[in-house]
């Protein structure tokens, strides 16, 4: 049991209450042993039914205890395990919502969605279990053997020998049992991935005539997760007959040890079939905890996973000087000196020693090649990454990063490929600001251009997209992600390769309808597409991380630099 189970919220209460409970239910084996082994010594010896019916009451009632103790243990579990579980998911939501896209990219979001789905889940099963396992193990067994004890020392050492014997012997398996599920779920984690990006790139391979092929990827991943399965397997049945040999070996040790005193004349009958009674039940929880070691490991192994990115810290600064109400202005200035991005040691900086001045509310253009570091300088304009070095001034403030959520309430975030989750449209367009009206959510659709696509929908507004719903083209998702920048009115607007995926057609539409966006705002574009530099007030050109050019598309064309190459590369009209 991990002691992380400590930290959850109610837990002490529920490990003394199953703690009480398994109590009762001990004392209430060792009575039922007591009576039952009674009342056969009673037949045996010639009494008569009426003669044993205390004994018999006593062992029913005994019995009744035992099934009752035992169920309001599981419930008592099934309660903590749902309410930890339900805790732990809004926690992981949140986390993972303040680490940023950033995080979800470099775990996968596959992975990500496979913890949240059914990762929790498994979560939850392993408490409701490991719980009332644990506790069963830490107590009956010593009670059971304290008072074997007391009826028979041979037996109480037979007994205390063999169990480190299987407690050993579980350790061992143990050991290989959670070797081949870390494989496993290393080979669950690759699957999940591959399967969501999979999905994700189906049209591109559609395209490009590439789906038949990509099947044979698709089936060397499944087929790895499939034998990491069935090695998991073979050592949980292994496992499970190994214990189940090693009890009977101790149990018939015992039965045979009982059986030649009793022969002998050196033991009596009720006293044999007390201890004989009694010894599975001193191996019981221990073989229970073995049964459901297996089943419980993955859900470990999730927890552990879930407590990670739950305990990565998020980048924060503190914003203490800012005030809450703080609000980008057309006279706004934010310094960036000095700036360096360096995911780590190994690898070579993103961006290294940027100085940008960005000033009311201008219109921001971010080129270069691919791998020049245009995402990661909007990454770390979001607050979705802190660099390494560097610092921000903003309105006189220090500070090392712009992860503080009082910077972060002020920007609108539009990616490449903006996350429409399932639900309906206007929910998906309140993204930002839950608590919008219908009628300023009806005025966001039309200035984002949606109107069109929502007259043909059968439910308009309250038609449900993304996962199980409508599909939609990236055009439309792209229309979406305005809307939703157009309800918020955020003042500051990053845009990170907004129209990369999209025909010129429908990249010229949206343009039409971007553009008055961006007006009174302070607007950060990084494109590779380099018509829209013609729009821009400042064009920052990066190469290999590091600022080359800075100036408006005629100064920098005048130049003949960098960005006049550039140019001269895709075509554009010079």
């Amino acid at each position: 049991m991990s002691k992380s189970l400590l930290g959850y919220k109610g837990s002490k209460p529920v490990l003394a209450s199953v703690a009480v409970l398994t109590l009762i239910q001990t004392i209430s084996i060792i009575l039922q042993a007591k009576w039952l082994a009674e009342s056969i010594s009673a037949l045996f010896a010639g009494h008569s039914l009426e003669q044993i019916t205390t004994p018999v009451i006593l062992f029913l009632f005994a019995f009744l205890i035992r099934i009752l103790s035992g169920l309001f243990q599981q419930k008592i579990a099934y309660r903590f395990a749902e309410t930890t579980s339900a805790a732990i998911r809004g926690q992981l939501m949140e986390q993972l919502f303040n680490l940023g896209p950033r995080f979800a990219r470099i775990e996968g979001t596959g992975n990500l969605v496979t913890l949240v789905r059914e990762g929790i889940g498994q979560f939850r099963t392993y408490l409701e279990i490991i719980i009332p396992r644990m506790i069963a193990t830490g107590i009956t067994p010593w009670l059971v053997l304290l008072f074997i004890f007391t009826q028979d020392v041979l037996s109480g050492l037979i007994l205390l020998i063999t169990m480190p014997i299987l407690i050993a012997f579980m350790i061992l398996i143990g050991y290989a049992a959670r070797k081949q599920t870390e494989k496993q779920w290393h080979s669950y984690r690759i699957l999940s991935n591959h399967f969501v990006d999979s999905l994700r790139g189906l049209e591109t391979l559609k395209v490009l005539g590439r789906s038949k092929s990509h099947v044979k990827t698709i089936e060397d991943v499944s087929d790895r997760y499939r034998r990491a399965t069935m090695k998991t397997l073979r050592v949980a049945f292994l496992s499970s007959f190994a214990l189940d040999f090693f009890t009977m070996l101790s149990v018939a040790s015992v039965a045979v040890s009982l059986g030649l005193r009793l022969i002998e004349g050196d033991m009596t009958l009720l006293t044999g079939l007390t201890v004989l009674i009694l010894a599975p039940e001193y191996f019981l929880p221990i073989r229970m905890v073995g049964a459901d070691y297996h089943a419980t490991l993955n859900g470990k192994e999730a927890g552990a996973a879930i407590d990670k990115i739950i305990g990565t810290k998020p980048d924060q600064d503190n914003c203490s000087e800012l005030s809450e109400s703080y609000s980008w202005t057309g006279n706004s200035e934010l310094m960036i000196q000095k700036l360096r991005v360096q995911h780590d040691q190994a690898s070579k900086a993103s961006l290294d020693q940027i100085n940008l001045c960005l000033t009311g509310n201008k219109k921001v253009g971010i080129v270069g090649e691919s791998g020049a570091g245009k995402s990661t300088l909007i990454d770390v304009l979001a607050g979705f990454l802190r660099p390494v070095d560097g610092e921000f001034i903003l309105e006189g403030h220090m500070l090392n990063s712009l992860t503080c959520e009082t910077w972060q309430k002020q920007t609108t975030y539009i990616p490449q490929h903006p996350y429409i989750f399932a639900g309906s449209l206007a929910e998906n367009i309140r993204f930002y600001t839950p608590g919008a009206s219908d009628e300023d959510v009806e005025n966001a659709v039309e200035a984002a251009g949606l109107s069109p696509l929502v007259a043909k929908l059968p439910n308009g507004l309250h038609e449900r997209i993304g996962n199980g719903g409508r599909p939609l083209s990236g055009g439309q998702e792209q229309r979406v992600a305005l809307a939703r920048a157009f309800l918020s009115n955020r003042p500051i607007i990053l845009l990170d390769e907004p129209t990369a995926h999209l025909d010129i057609e429908t990249e010229y539409e949206l343009k039409k309808t971007m553009l008055p966006l961006f007006e009174g705002k302070l607007v950060c574009l990084a494109t590779h597409r380099l018509h829209w530099m013609l729009e821009m007030d400042v064009i920052v050109v990066l190469d290999q991380g590091k600022v080359v050019e800075v100036g408006t598309h005629q100064e920098l064309v005048a130049k003949q630099g960098f960005y006049y190459e550039l140019l001269a590369t895709q075509q554009e009209v010079l």
